[in-house]
This record gives C-alpha cells, structure tokens and sequence, in this order.
C-alpha cells in the first residue's frame, strides 16, 4: 500500500511540475478544469445524486468553466475579474463563517440543490485559483501547493508518532492535535527559509499558519461529507491516495483564499515585501 501511495505521488508531483512550468496558460486553464470536473464528479457521489442528475452537473460546471475562460474574448471581458473575485470571496466566506459552524454541529446536509450549489463554487473558485496563481507566478503556485502538501506529510508523521489527542475524533478519527501542531512547526521552518533567502516579510510565516489551519479545514469538511455518505475515499482514481478530492481537500479553502488576499492587497497598493 505504501509503495503505491509513494509511486502515484511521484507521478503526480512529475506530471504537476511539467504542467505547471511548460503548459501556456491556455492549456494550465484546461488540464485544470479538466481535473476539476473529475473532482466535481467525485463531489456528486458524496451528496447522492441520480446518475441524471450527475450528469448534468457536470455538465453545467463544464458550461460555467467554459464561460469564464471565453468571457475574456468577447465584450464583457471587462466582468471577468469581477466574477473571479465574488467566486472567491463567496468561497472565502463559505469557510470563515459557514464551515467551522458547520463542523462544529457535525449535522448532515440533506438539501442537494444546496450541496450541488456549495460544490459548484468551491470547486469553481479553486479552479479560478489555480489559474490565477499560475499567471502571476507559476513559482507561486508551486510554493502554495508545496505549503499545502508539507503540512499534510508533517501532520501525518507527527500524528503517527506522537499522536496522542484526538481533533475530531467524530469526523476524523486519524487526526490529533500533535499532528496539526507538527504541520505548524513544519511550515514555520519553511517559511522562515523562504523569508530569509527571498527577503521577505516575516508576516509570511503567519500567513502560512493560516494556510496550514484553512487546510485542516478542507480535510475535516471533506472528512464529515465521506462519513455523513458512509463512503471511505471519494473515488478510486489514484491508487493508494483515493480520489481527486482526497488529494485537493486541503487546496480547496487555501487556494482561493491566497489568490483573493493577493488580489486584495494588489488594489489597495500594499508592499508585501519587507
């Protein structure tokens, strides 16, 4: 099980660096919204809609994501940015607000319109976020991924070594605080690192703490969503991770946050050099 989980994480880690740095923005667009079709798929299972329905599902999301990227060509283009930035902040709002109080109640959404609508934005929003981190700095959007997924192994090793108190033992019976305190540590060295050799503000490293938190989120949120549908992974795509979901959970909060900060403080002017 561990060599599979090792072996698809290398092709995945290969296949995502030489997408990210040989793909024109165009193709990143489409590969990626590709993906997220995958994932909008698996979120279809996870709130328990008719093969009808999932279809057209899918098919709407297609539509959505096919709108954004033409909107840019015909006369509205000057909408685009306005719809990308309320497509992240709803996203934004959605877990600031709505989720720690959903994950607190632990109560089972039965309303699928609404869980299709969430799913539609979520995903929507992480898409847009993909995109646009990969046209400011395909840099950028590796070292966001890289934060994510640091954490995720740190938490993982430290809960497995250390592990001693549950974090939500009614959601996610593997996770412990020491695991999430060990992805906190992580990411401080490494953003420390970042500061130090990229002269950048310290305030980075704060921002990775949040980064790290927001991530938790998306875990527990997906977590509660498996369990409320009595399902183990959320699909079977890649072998010994699950599916898309399993593997982007922690995206899904993080990505659209940092990309509507970026967008925040590039209007209002902001340095966030040191």
């Amino acid at each position: 099980m561990l060599r599979t989980r090792v072996i698809t994480a290398i092709l995945l880690v290969t296949g995502l660096l030489l997408t990210v740095f040989l793909a024109s923005k165009q193709v990143w667009a489409i590969v990626t919204l590709g993906i997220s079709l995958l994932a909008v798929t698996e979120w279809t299972h996870l709130i328990k809609l008719s093969r009808t329905q999932s279809f057209a599902y899918v098919a709407i999301t297609a539509l959505t994501g096919v709108c954004i990227l033409s909107l840019q060509y015909t006369a509205l283009a000057s909408y685009q940015t306005d719809l990308e930035l309320s497509l992240l902040s709803l996203s934004a709002l959605f877990w600031v607000v709505m989720a720690p109080l959903w994950l607190s109640q632990r109560k089972a959404c039965q309303h699928r319109f609404m869980m299709g609508v969430l799913g539609v934005l979520l995903i929507s929003a992480t898409w847009v976020a993909l995109v646009g981190l990969h046209t400011i700095n395909p840099w950028l959007l590796i070292g966001v991924i890289a934060t994510v997924s640091l954490a995720d192994s740190a938490a993982y090793f430290a809960g497995k070594r250390f592990g001693r108190h549950k974090l939500a033992p009614n959601i996610s019976p593997g996770k412990t605080w020491e695991g999430v305190l060990g992805a906190l540590a992580a990411v401080t060295v490494y953003g420390a690192l970042l500061c130090y050799y990229q002269q950048i503000s310290l305030w980075l490293v704060v921002a990775l703490w949040l980064v790290v938190l927001f991530s938790v989120m998306g875990d527990l949120v997906e977590s509660l969503m498996k369990r409320q549908a009595g399902l183990k992974d959320s699909g079977q795509l890649l072998p010994g991770h699950g599916g898309i979901l399993d593997r982007i959970d922690g995206f899904i909060p993080t990505l659209p946050m940092i990309l509507l900060a970026i967008s925040l403080l590039h209007f209002s002017g902001f340095n966030v050099h040191g």
